[in-house]
């Protein structure tokens, strides 16, 4: 382990890793600052970059991004009352409203400080979970493997937000798209309409940037012009960095209860960090005496600590499953297995028995980049106005400028940069319509995964099915895919079991 660790420290301590950390922290942190602009978007667009990086530089980009904007889109909540990125959403009301009465260094100086123990809090996570779940994993065939893969369809639409028909509907139109190209048994190819271009199928990073990317420039440009609301400004009382570190103190429980939910609802397929933030403040409000300050009331700190820390200790959960199985935790990490693959780094069991200095590696990045959020986050607080400045016009010419790019690097074809184009236009409908992005990725990404290793299966035992149920470690993931599905309606009959109870001890109590 010491040897390992000692590898991977140096593989990360270079100055080009270095630089590159500091860089990409700089981009996410600006990118995340704007309203709308996802943490998604952001490692989206860092695809094309990271093809001129060495593997570990280019997993530091990645990861170092998403823990800066994660946090930086507490800024336009804070000033404009516009999330930046959808894990902002759940405590906007909250940072506003401090903004207003002049706490706005206060409600973003408590969410960085709570982000950076929140996000170590998640490296802690990956760093004991993930070897117990890659060692579990080797004792895995292509049975198990089915299940897993089929667990995190299932976590993909029934966690996902909004309604779970429209969270399958997207997850249908990802398989249906994974199904593009040549038939992983037989060779034959499928919905190629004659192009030899389509038989390598539809690589959904072409996929995610038009999904993510160009969706967001189609929905900004189509959208009718809003009046300049005006950003508050940051004023604050001199000490207020005491303040920061004094009602962290004192919220510690929320700083805890926040990173213990973002990390466990981060190991989740397809979870992220915005359904984590909406845990914990739902987590935070039901148990606070301050509730009734909360949202539309005077704004308060305390939910704005519990939901930070679960924004970026679901970072860290969210590489469990995609480290030890492959599997994406999250958009993000749906695309750092795009990267980690262009690199020859195939995430799974393997990489914890012969790759485990870049898996250091990661530890370390990890730990180095929620660090290094503390000081950078400082300078976006203090230079926030400026940020929100940038001409919306300029910013989306340079998204479509990058997301071209990117999608023509992945092969050097223009039948990407047509994917690219299609998948956008596809977002853009599908986001009309209040259909969630997340679920049609993992579709793409996991579909292929199911019909390989059911292929597979099926023909190493002529096509005994009994043995997909009666393997042991099957059954026990059969029975979390049953849990997850009826999870819903457990949930419904609980709270309808309570309703029922307390009004009868109300009616009880007024006889």
């Amino acid at each position: 382990m010491i040897q390992d660790l000692s590898a991977g420290l140096e593989m990360v301590a270079t100055p080009e890793t270095i630089m590159v950390m500091v860089l990409a922290g700089v981009f996410g942190l600006f990118l995340g600052a704007l309203p709308g602009m996802t943490a998604t978007l952001a490692a989206a667009l860092l695809i094309p970059f990271t093809f001129f990086l060495d593997p570990v530089p280019a997993v530091a980009a990645i990861i170092t991004m998403s823990a800066m904007a994660i946090f930086a889109g507490d800024v336009p909540s804070a000033l404009l009352r516009m999330p930046g990125t959808p894990s902002s959403a759940a405590y906007t009301e909250d940072a506003y409203r401090l903004t207003r009465s002049g706490k706005g260094q206060l409600a973003l100086g408590v969410s960085l400080v709570g982000s950076v123990l929140g996000g170590l809090f998640g490296a802690v996570v990956l760093i004991f979970l993930a070897p117990i779940v890659g060692a579990f994993a080797l004792q895995f065939t292509s049975f198990e493997y089915f299940w897993v893969a089929v667990l995190g369809l299932t976590a993909a639409v029934i966690i996902s937000r909004g309604s779970q028909l429209k969270g399958a509907i997207a997850l249908m139109i990802g398989l249906l798209l994974s199904t593009v190209g040549l038939d992983v048994t037989m060779g034959y190819p499928r919905f190629t309409f004659g192009s030899g271009e389509l038989y390598r199928g539809i690589d959904f990073i072409p996929a995610m940037i038009g999904l993510f990317g160009l969706s967001e420039v189609l929905r900004n440009v189509l959208a009718p012009p809003t009046p300049n609301m005006g950003a508050q400004t940051l004023r604050g009382k001199q000490g207020v960095v005491k303040d920061v570190f004094s009602n962290i103190w004192r919220y510690k429980n929320r700083v805890a209860s926040g990173a213990a939910v973002g990390g466990s609802v981060g190991v989740l397929p397809g979870a992220g960090s915005d359904i984590a933030a909406w845990i914990s403040y739902a987590v935070t409000k039901n148990t606070s005496k301050r509730s009734h300050q909360f949202g539309r009331g005077k704004g308060h700190v305390e939910p704005i600590i519990g939901a930070s820390s679960a924004n970026n200790a679901g970072l860290g959960g969210a590489y469990v499953p995609t480290l030890a199985f492959g599997i994406p935790g999250d958009t993000i990490t749906a695309i750092l297995i795009g990267v980690l693959l262009v690199k020859g780094i195939t995430p799974g069991p393997d990489l914890f028995t012969t790759q485990t200095d870049t898996l250091y590696s990661i530890y370390i990045i990890f730990i180095i980049a929620n660090l290094l959020l503390l000081p950078l986050g400082y300078l976006l607080i203090r230079s926030s106005s400026y940020v929100l400045r940038v001409p919306r016009p300029a910013l989306m010419a340079c998204i479509v400028g990058i997301a071209i790019v990117g999608a023509f690097a992945i092969n050097n074809s223009h039948v990407e940069i047509l994917i690219m184009l299609g998948m956008g236009i596809l977002g853009f409908g599908l986001e009309r319509a209040r259909v969630p992005l997340a679920p049609v990725v993992l579709g793409i990404v996991l579909g292929p995964l199911v019909e390989q290793n059911f292929m597979r299966s099926v023909m190493a035992t002529n096509w005994d099915l009994t043995l997909f149920f009666t393997r042991p470690i099957s059954a026990v993931l059969i029975v979390l895919v049953v849990l997850l599905l009826f999870a819903p309606g457990l949930q419904k009959v609980i709270r309808r079991a309570r309703q029922r109870k307390n009004a009868n001890n109300s009616t009880r109590s007024g006889g």
